[in-house]
């Protein structure tokens, strides 16, 4: 394990970085306000230099804001520095009891935070560009997709107005309803073309399709996920951020709750998963008889197709770390 000099948290904001340097040494510490942009980042590294600091033993921590933390994941990678970056419910629970919060406080906590679970270290690398423009699309997607879903609810008023007074919105609503398809069209097949145009991508993208129950848009959430299936180590781990991973509930001789997975998790990433069990029920033999079998065993239905979820992750990373598509062996059993 890497002993760094130097802890640097950060609290990052829309507009300005708060920067906590924290000595590991001495556990002395100053506060830097910078403005959260390219030039600011490199400008606070030059001053790092001046003051004769060795930049490999600096590691820099913040918390995941999502876009907001993009110029620093961006610059501080682009000159090889180390950089953590921390789920924030992570940080607030590891501060114990706290009274009140500011931008100052919040940057010295996560560079103690830093200092004090170094054991716990995984450096951020960025996803490939692909990846991240696959990102970019696949949220749009969405964005336009509640979008139409909420212009559709507008015919439902035909039902109940009067042929004149819905003839005031329905043409409006159906130039819309159009545009809207014509723009989610755009977005799928420039999904595609990216998929194709990347060798890697494109194998994986088959590989995960070819696993019965897993369709084009799972398939690619898979690969966004995953950053191309280089963050999680196996199956296991992305079943534990997927949220389908079962946890035991106990304490001593009193306490024994039921085995249960646990909230935190990618939402989405669960749902296509919950779909793709419902669709296995009626396309994939094996997991069919499976799920009879356990119902009459007198299993909860929603802790089997939570089974068969865990069952699907592990096919996709076997189909891909394997590099050959899935083989039903279930119809060459005897």
């Amino acid at each position: 394990m890497k002993n760094y000099l130097f802890h640097v948290g950060i609290d990052v904001s829309k507009l300005k970085l708060d920067v906590n340097l924290l000595n590991s040494q001495t556990l002395q510490s100053e506060h830097f306000v910078i403005d959260n942009n390219p030039k600011s980042i490199k400008d606070f590294v030059k001053l790092l230099t001046k003051r004769n600091i060795d930049l490999s033993q600096v590691l820099f921590c913040c918390e995941n804001t999502g876009v907001y933390t993009n110029h620093l994941s961006y610059t501080l990678l682009a000159i090889e520095l180390d950089l953590w970056i921390v789920p924030a419910i992570e940080i607030k629970r590891s501060k114990g009891i706290s009274r009140g919060k500011n931008d100052k406080t919040d940057a010295k906590d996560i560079s103690y935070y830093s200092y004090r679970n170094i054991d716990k270290l995984r450096l951020y690398n960025l996803a490939e560009i692909d990846i991240q423009k696959l990102k970019m699309l696949y949220t749009e997607r969405e964005k336009v997709l509640k979008s139409l879903l909420l212009l559709e609810t507008t015919k439902e008023n035909s039902e109940f107005v009067s042929k004149e007074v819905f003839k005031e919105v329905s043409t409006i609503n159906q130039s819309l309803t159009n545009t809207i398809k014509k723009t989610i069209n755009k977005i799928e097949k420039r999904i595609k073309e990216i998929i194709k145009s990347n060798e890697d991508l494109n194998k994986q993208y088959t590989l995960i399709k070819s696993v019965p129950g897993i369709g084009e848009q799972t398939s690619l959430y898979f690969i966004i996920a995953t950053k191309g299936f280089s963050a999680f180590k196996n199956w296991r781990q992305f079943a534990c951020y997927s949220g389908v991973a079962p946890f035991e509930y106990s304490s001593g001789s009193s306490i024994k709750g039921r085995t249960k997975v646990n909230h935190m998790a990618d939402k989405k990433m669960k749902s296509l998963l919950q779909m793709c069990a419902m669709t296995t029920l009626k396309y994939d033999p094996q997991l069919k008889e499976y799920y009879i079998k356990k119902k009459e065993e007198g299993k909860n239905s929603m802790l089997v197709l939570n089974n068969i979820r865990c069952k699907l992750i592990s096919r996709v990373f076997a189909v891909v770390n394997r590099e050959t598509p899935y083989i039903n062996t279930y119809k060459f059993a005897s």
